[in-house]
């Protein structure tokens, strides 16, 4: 049986690597792919690989070439991010690949389910209050209601 592509939302914060650990302790087994999926929405009129991936992202990005994200993509991984992957990749037998998005986090996130295609995702939750998500709006909210695919939330402790 072929491994799984399973995504994690990632954007570096507290919450991403809580689902990030938790997908790699409770999901991910040998034979997997776990892909980190990553949106910038942040970019304005950058210049290369933007506008070479801005409509279907970024080719996979193996975790060995991680190091040269920050310079071709405009991702900064930070130290922990890249530690928890390594680990996964080492101990579990798992590839790691991350693939980036430029544009809106809710809508990139759901298209990374057909496009990689994924398996499964896991996203973190910021855990806003209901009033906050229905004046802000909740990609996690947002990702449990459209993806076609099962997606688990995993809120920061």
């Amino acid at each position: 049986m072929a491994g799984r592509n399973i995504g994690v939302a990632v954007d570096f914060s507290s919450c991403s690597k809580a689902a990030l650990r938790w997908a790699s302790t409770n999901l991910a087994r040998s034979g997997d792919k776990l892909v980190l999926i990553h949106v910038n929405s942040s970019f304005q009129n950058e210049q290369g690989a933007v506008h070479l991936w801005q409509q279907s992202g970024s080719p996979l990005i193996p975790l060995a070439e991680f190091s040269d994200v920050t310079k071709t993509y405009g991702v900064s991984p930070d130290k922990e991010t890249i530690e928890i992957l390594t680990q996964v990749a080492n101990q579990r037998g798992i590839e790691v690949f991350a693939k980036i998005f430029y544009g809106d986090p809710a809508k990139k996130l759901y298209e990374a389910v057909d496009l990689v295609p994924l398996s499964c995702m896991v996203i973190g939750s910021r855990g806003l209050s209901t009033l906050k998500r229905a004046l802000m709006g909740s990609v996690s909210t947002y990702i449990v209601n459209h993806a076609a695919c099962p997606v688990t939330v995993v809120k920061e402790h």
